[in-house]
């Protein structure tokens, strides 16, 4: 429907060290998430603290880890969990959409990890994937599960500030990464077995208006639409895992750039860093490394950076 967008290449920045990579060992997402193949890492939820630390999530083996601006990593916390997505509070708290548990928090001084909102009244989570935070501290966060085409019950819920917990949306087919638009009046939604993003529009008083079809993509090698970014200008950056890609979109969902992988096919979650939040940093999880390359604005900053 639209001409290709240039192309934009990547450079490495880092990957995980040997040491730390698990050469032998099959976790219980291993076993049932990737079949017991081997898989020494698997890398997610890239944010940014204040200092320039990146933080990055390792599901495979529910590890948080911390690389420094010089590249150096840091396991800040090992625990019985599936970490999927990771964002930073204003007060420097990490904030983790656990799969196997549901929202939890690290304290970034001790690593101490600890459960924050596991369910939903009296039911678990299906298995929370992703989660942003609004400027006002709300925080949104998708409920993925095993949810695809054949059972679309993925949702999205709303916990708010002062604790109240809300269903904003359901009926999906695995919704993945979350971002909201410069202004804060929509919140744009990867569906990843559907292989699009949708558009929330959200009322002052957080309602939901009508929800409608943003873009709709094609191809990738049994993946989809995974994390999403978004710069000062609106363009929306999506991670399409397993199309070693990811696009850049205008307001309107036209493509402007696509960026290409130097490493591995699974481009998983990115976020924009750097001194002036122009470099955008990608989890290539196949090959457990960072990826990155300069971007034509910067990005919205994050509730961290409050």
């Amino acid at each position: 429907m639209f001409v290709a967008p240039p192309d934009q290449e990547t450079e490495l920045f880092t990957r995980v060290p040997d040491a730390l990579r698990f050469k032998n060992r099959a976790s219980e997402w291993v076993r049932i998430r990737r079949g017991g193949a081997p898989t020494d890492c698997f890398l997610e939820g890239p944010s940014f603290d204040r200092q320039g630390n990146l933080y990055v999530v390792d599901i495979a083996y529910g590890r948080i880890l911390r690389i420094s601006p010089a590249g150096e990593w840091t396991v800040t916390a090992e625990y019985d969990g599936a970490p999927n997505g990771l964002k930073i509070h204003k007060d420097g708290t990490i904030y983790v959409a656990d799969h196997k548990w549901g929202i939890m928090k690290m304290d970034p001084a001790t690593g101490k990890v600890e459960p924050h909102c596991v369910r939903s009244g009296f039911d678990s989570f299906l298995g929370v994937n992703d989660l942003f935070f609004a400027a006002n501290g709300d925080l949104y966060f998708t409920d993925q599960g095993a949810s695809d085409l054949r059972e679309p019950n993925g949702r999205v819920f709303r916990l708010r500030a002062a604790g109240k917990l809300e269903l904003i949306l359901g009926g999906l087919a695995s919704p993945n990464g979350l971002v909201m638009t410069p202004g804060e009046k929509a919140l744009l939604l990867a569906v990843t077995r559907a292989n699009c993003i949708v558009r929330l529009p959200l009322a002052p008083d957080g309602s939901l208006g009508k929800v409608g079809l943003f873009i709709q993509l094609s191809g990738s090698a049994g993946g989809g639409p995974d994390g999403l970014a978004i710069d000062e200008a609106g363009n929306l950056a999506i991670a399409h895992a397993y199309m070693k890609t990811v696009w850049l979109f205008n307001t309107f969902g036209e493509p402007i750039l696509r960026i290409r992988s130097c490493a591995g096919l699974a481009t998983t979650n990115i976020a924009f860093g750097g001194p002036d939040r122009k470099t955008l940093y990608i989890t290539e999880s196949q090959t457990g490394s960072i990826l990155r390359c300069p971007m034509p604005a910067a990005g919205k900053p994050m509730y961290s950076h409050a």
